[in-house]
């Protein structure tokens, strides 16, 4: 799928937002979508991250939903991929829902 210029020019800060998420923590597309002054665009970061796979320096697994659910989990190779590399990382799961997300949670508005 092609993207106008702003598009991807977005989703390019998107990734370069989703890099510095540290091992063993989560963010969501709205504390991203916040982060670069587009509140209301936390579904363009999802469209954003559904097309991460093409970065794999980008850690789109580590992109949630705003109460910790793994709604991304569809568009990684293998359905199961994005829980396995968080518990790789130490971040429980449960019924497709980051256990503590309170803990887990980076926000990038406090700590970039």
């Amino acid at each position: 799928m092609k993207y106008a210029p702003e598009t991807q020019n977005f989703f390019q800060r998107v990734y370069a937002v989703t890099t510095h998420i540290p091992y063993g923590r989560v963010t969501t597309y709205g504390a991203i979508a916040k982060y670069l002054g587009a509140v209301k665009s936390s579904r363009m970061v999802g469209w954003a991250m559904n097309g991460a796979g093409h970065h794999p320096e980008v850690p789109a697994h580590r992109v949630v939903n705003r109460v910790g659910l793994l709604t991304g989990k569809h568009h990684f190779p293998q359905t199961n991929l994005m829980q396995q590399l968080l518990e790789n990382e130490g971040v429980v799961i449960k019924e497709d829902k980051v256990v503590n997300f309170k803990k887990h949670f980076w926000d990038p508005t406090l700590e970039l």
